[in-house]
């Protein structure tokens, strides 16, 4: 069988399906972390030569025009916007992408028909990110140019399969390049990942830790002290499985009654209805999308619609007594800051070499 990859004869050292449709020199993706995947992160991965993808869900519709100008001036490599499918004014953000010639939309939730072939139709790449099989194979039959398929071991929210069983079985059910995410954070992943079919990874951890991530420094300490069993998850912020490191915060909201999270979580959801500028209708309504036909209380539905405050809290204001912070197991192996192109270049390279050299102790004997 022919590899999904091909390092002869290319300054690239590694070409894939997934690069050749995005138009990047390296199949990595940083993915589009709210209130992380600014411009400053996202120019940088660019500049590196991977996709970089802005986090949209927690900035408005003027705000978002202005990040993705402030890319477009930082540079001319392609980038991404992730969108919320389910958010209220999600086809004004699509109809913003194509105006401003964004290369891709990703989406944390599925899009719908009518979404992928509106994108499509302008020549947008829709990378959609799923967690099952069945969610795989709908986005590509619906028309999705490839997806993100996201294992147990990633940050935010998550499912219960590991990467390493869900990535194959996902390559095997759809004809559309396959990008693997979670538990990657060096090229040994992304060599194995290639080696399960994919066509690339997307780190979200790992650029969270880097020079150019703007979270603030305590928070980034905050990270590289973590141990793997310092990472867990929890359902007690909107009522979905949600991987984060341990903190104040997340013990608060285990241990409390339904009365001190409704407190908690009414405060939270005034704070971003200012941010926002949501009514209290629009945030229920986003609450309700978020939770996916769960039965929660009044006080987790606003949690829900509220998350991305408790997010802000830690990720913006370095609060991380007040805040949540979504983290990848990998979070508990990560232990330096270096550049983004650092983090790049050291990881197609290892990869590269991994691909090309025989592993240590020579090719297994058939038995």
């Amino acid at each position: 069988m022919t590899p999904p990859w091909d390092a002869a004869g290319s300054d690239a050292p590694l070409r894939t399906p997934f690069t050749s449709l995005v138009g990047v020199r390296h199949p990595l993706v940083q993915t589009g972390m709210g209130w992380v995947s600014g411009p400053r992160l996202v120019s940088a991965t660019a500049e590196a030569g991977a996709l970089g993808i802005l986090g949209s869900a927690t900035m408005t519709l003027p705000q978002l025009r202005d990040a993705v100008r402030e890319v477009k001036s930082r540079t001319e490599a392609p980038f991404g916007v992730n969108l919320r499918a389910d958010a209220g004014d999600a086809a004004d953000r699509v109809r913003l992408l194509i105006d401003e010639g964004v290369r891709v939309a990703s989406f944390a939730l599925a899009p719908s028909r009518e979404l992928i072939g509106q994108l499509k139709d302008a020549g947008v790449v829709v990378l959609p990110s799923v967690g099952a099989v069945r969610h795989a194979r709908k986005v590509a039959e619906w028309g999705a140019d490839a997806v993100l398929v996201q294992g147990g071991e990633g940050g935010g929210h998550t499912g219960q399969v590991a990467t390493s069983v869900l990535l194959p079985q996902v390559v095997d059910a759809v004809p559309v390049p396959v990008v693997g995410a979670g538990g990657f954070h060096d090229g040994r992943g992304l060599a194995a990942a290639l080696c399960y079919g994919a066509a690339g990874v997307a780190m979200g951890t790992r650029f969270l830790l880097t020079r150019e991530s703007t979270v603030p420094e305590a928070v980034k300490a905050r990270y590289l002290a973590a141990q793997v069993t310092d990472v867990t998850v929890t359902t007690k912020v909107d009522g979905l499985p949600h991987r984060m490191l341990r903190s104040e915060m997340v013990a608060a909201l285990e241990s409390a009654g339904r009365a001190a999270t409704l407190l908690r979580a009414v405060r939270h959801a005034a704070a971003f209805k200012k941010h926002s500028g949501l009514s209290w209708a629009a945030m229920l309504r986003d609450g309700r999308a978020l939770r996916h036909g769960k039965q929660l209380s009044l006080g987790q539905l606003l949690l829900a619609a509220s998350t991305p405050m408790l997010l802000k809290a830690a990720m913006v204001e370095g609060r991380t007594e007040a805040g949540v912070m979504a983290a990848g197991q990998v979070a508990g192996v990560i232990d330096d800051l270096p550049s983004v192109a650092e983090v790049v270049e050291r990881t197609v390279d290892q990869a590269a070499r991994l691909l090309r050299e025989p592993a240590v102790g020579g090719p297994p004997t058939a038995v």
